[in-house]
């Protein structure tokens, strides 16, 4: 685990290795581009273990990327140092970036923060500075937003380096 010191804030990390059986997709040799261009753009993906979640993750495939983007999945845990949630996380992860690649053939970065899920998406979201950051909802009700609030809420609310895509999930639309 490393500690990432950013303003006064520390928060800890782990980067998930993603499979080999993945290639790596090379960037267009586009002549006409410039190397900007070329090297597609940054989009965060908010995931956890929830059905909301892959709803944002199929979306985000679906309406949002484009060849030679780089999906950036966030996964905010307790504790980055316990292996079961890790390695449960990295599992999650993995079948998400060979989704990503067999639907859009974009390239996936992985990472498991620790910390407040809120607060972590948005240190990401500063760190990588992406298009936009897109997540799910949690399913609550209106009434249990309110009193209890949300992460996607707070997301919303707090990142201030990128537009914040929600995706309602199944029956909330």
């Amino acid at each position: 685990m490393e500690p990432v010191k950013e303003d006064v804030e520390e928060y800890g990390w782990r980067e998930v290795k993603l499979p080999s059986l993945i290639p790596v997709v090379p960037p267009p040799e586009l002549g006409r581009e410039t190397g900007e261009r070329r090297r597609g753009r940054d989009i965060i993906v908010a995931v956890d273990h929830g059905p909301n979640s892959k709803l944002a993750f199929d979306w985000t495939l679906i309406h949002l990327c484009r060849l030679a983007d780089t999906i950036h999945l966030v996964n905010a845990v307790s504790s980055v140092s316990n292996e079961v949630v890790y390695e449960s996380s990295q599992t999650l992860m993995e079948k998400l970036a060979i989704e990503a690649y067999e639907v859009a053939m974009v390239r996936t970065v992985a990472r498991i923060v620790e910390g407040d899920a809120g607060k972590a998406i948005c240190k990401e979201a500063e760190r990588i500075l992406p298009v936009a950051v897109v997540m799910g909802t949690r399913g609550r009700s209106l009434l249990q937003s309110v009193l209890q609030g949300s992460v996607s809420e707070y997301v919303f609310h707090n990142c201030t380096a990128a537009p914040v895509i929600i995706v309602p999930g199944i029956g909330e639309a």
